[in-house]
């Protein structure tokens, strides 16, 4: 796999947050806008983290310790929950590095790469190396939201779909970051 080809056709997170909203306002196509109200939900929810999210300053110093000099590539669509969740927060951190975002749908052969239990799971954050090596890779979401999915799968009926949702996002606006950052340390 080439990555740098994906990274040279990636954006950076500002385009991504403008091109989400031209896909809310004026949809390309029937998928595009069958997911309206998840791009709406997901620049909302990019924008509230943007806001909210400040780097903790333990992080901080710890990560100063890995001496990372790389860039980082993620693999994300804006109307996935986890990921108006996850990317605010990778970016905010990691903003003094190179960050690009490649769709998810775009071209396919990068994510079959990244699969999570078979299925085209997102985000998907790649630490790369300058020569464009992998270092690492994470995703899609922070152990407890993998613990609140499987307890869902496990036992839908007592752990409801819309329990699942809500117990999720109440955890990622309570966590505010703190644990995606602090997987993403111990990887690289």
């Amino acid at each position: 796999m080439d990555i740098k080809s994906f990274w040279d056709n990636a954006i950076s997170y500002t385009d991504y947050l403008r091109e989400a909203g031209q896909r809310l306002a004026d949809p390309k196509d029937s998928h595009e806008a069958d997911y309206a109200e998840y791009y709406k939900l997901g620049i909302q929810r990019m924008n509230r983290m943007w806001e909210k999210y400040i780097p903790n300053s333990d992080q901080v110093e710890a990560f100063a310790k890995k001496k990372f000099n790389g860039k980082i590539l993620i693999i994300s669509e804006a109307w996935c929950g986890d990921a108006s969740q996850v990317i605010p927060v990778v970016v905010k951190f990691f903003e003094q590095f190179e960050i690009r975002i490649s769709y998810r749908d775009q071209e396919p052969s990068l994510i079959d790469n990244y699969l999570v239990n078979g299925g085209k799971s997102i985000p998907i954050v790649i630490f790369l190396e300058e020569n464009f090596s992998e270092i690492a890779h994470w995703g899609p979401r922070p152990k407890h939201g993998t613990e609140l999915l499987k307890k869902h799968r496990d036992n839908p009926e007592e752990f409801t779909k819309d329990q699942f949702y809500v117990e999720l996002q109440t955890y990622y606006a309570k966590n505010r970051g703190f644990d995606t950052i602090a997987e993403l340390l111990e990887l690289i």
